[in-house]
């Protein structure tokens, strides 16, 4: 099924149209302040794009979760600013979603104005499971663009939702895909077919159950699966080790004990460990083999020699794909083992392997630890939309999107 994408529409023309654009916009904050801009900086392009060519654009996204009504901490105010210096242009911010104020200022936009609308995430609607209260929304956000208006996909981080802005708005107006989502289509095709070997995959992050169907659908088709991170306690725990006071669902052992022996020969769980005695930033703390964690110590990082194991490991890969940190990377104390098999993953880029950071806290971890982002083949903007891709689910905001 073919997609248009956002080179088509530019070569239908936009000028002097009204075009609803879907960012995923949704940077972390710390009182007020952006401590991340990549997902704007990624956004960018595609908007620039379009108020380049003349079009009237109106910007939607979400920030965090609001329940369904306004929250001062989450106004998009410090977005539109950062939107700003990034376009070079004045970026408008509506008081409301689809209230007086949108109305008004899309009304007065005139060709290459950019407008970005207030949380979408503070109208109920957009998250409904109700089909019909979500078609009222998008039909007013489609009043907004007018009819000869257009909607561009660009929101990678979204499209395994099937909400408002991203789904339904798709349904009643010509729809493109993003140059962001395109691209980020187009990495993740490759990564599920035409995959050079030797393919590796890097997982870490708290929960086993966060990536257990990702791990179910890429072992039988990988030459080698890492674990680190706080779910790598559980797998320890399936084989019988102590974990101490590390993160463990103990529910999921029973499921790490199958994988663990159906995939043998693909999965590598870390080596030694560094423990700490409290979760803290200056915890006192030490390196331990991964079958000695003492009792009220918990993990935070995996230790050095397993850093060099994967790393050997990465840099002979021709195909990698990395979602989920190895450690507290937060804290400098547990941040080496984040940093070493990110270094050995851009090691493996430099020598010709396709390179895939999937998004969350990976990217934020390549930037926070100052690593090159060219480094890496692709970052990705969606880590749970990048997951559910692997995993062989249909994205309903990239399906609503084919014709």
């Amino acid at each position: 099924m073919a997609v248009k994408t956002l080179q088509d529409l530019l070569a239908e023309g936009v000028e002097g149209r009204g075009v609803l654009v879907r960012s995923d916009l949704n940077v972390p904050l710390d009182q007020g302040a952006i401590t991340d801009a990549g997902r704007i900086v990624a956004s960018a392009p595609t908007i620039a794009a379009l108020a380049e060519a003349g079009a009237k654009v109106i910007v939607t996204a979400h920030l965090g979760r609001p329940k369904g009504e306004p929250d001062p901490k989450l106004s998009l105010a410090p977005v539109a600013a950062r939107l700003a210096e990034e376009l070079g242009r004045n970026v408008q911010l509506a008081g409301d979603v689809v209230g007086q104020d949108a109305l008004a200022r899309s009304e007065g936009l005139t060709d290459g104005d950019v407008l970005l609308l207030e949380n979408i995430r503070f109208d109920p609607r957009e998250t409904s499971k109700d089909e019909a209260e979500r078609a009222k929304l998008a039909a007013a956000l489609v009043e907004l663009v007018g009819d000869d208006g257009a909607f561009v996909s660009d929101g990678f981080g979204v499209v395994h939702r099937k909400q408002a802005s991203v789904y339904d708005v798709a349904k009643l107006l010509p729809h493109y895909a993003g140059s962001l989502v395109a691209a980020e289509v187009e990495v993740l095709r490759k990564l599920t077919s035409d995959t050079e070997r030797p393919y590796a995959v890097v997982l870490g992050g708290s929960k086993v159950s966060d990536k257990l169907a990702v791990i179910e659908a890429l072992a039988p088709k990988v030459d080698t699966l890492v674990i680190g991170g706080g779910m790598c306690f559980t797998f320890l725990a399936a084989q019988g080790l102590p974990v101490g006071s590390s993160l463990l669902q103990a529910e999921m052992v029973e499921t790490c004990k199958k994988l663990l022996d159906t995939f043998a020969d693909v999965i590598h769980l870390p080596w030694d460990i560094v423990v700490a005695d409290k979760f803290a930033a200056d915890a006192e703390s030490k390196v331990v083999s991964a079958n000695e964690i003492p009792e009220g110590w918990a993990g935070l990082d995996i230790g050095p020699e397993s850093v060099s194991r994967f790393g050997a490991l990465l840099t002979q890969a021709r195909t990698i794909f990395w979602n989920g940190p190895m450690g507290v990377f937060e804290f400098e104390k547990f941040a080496a083992g984040t940093r070493g098999v990110a270094e050995a993953i851009v090691k493996a880029t430099a020598k010709g392997a396709f390179t895939v950071v999937g998004g969350g806290d990976s990217a934020a971890a390549v930037r926070t630890l100052g690593l090159p982002e060219d480094g890496f083949s692709h970052i990705s903007t969606g880590g749970g939309a990048s997951l559910e891709y692997l995993e062989g689910k249909e994205l309903p905001g990239i399906a609503i999107l084919e014709d």
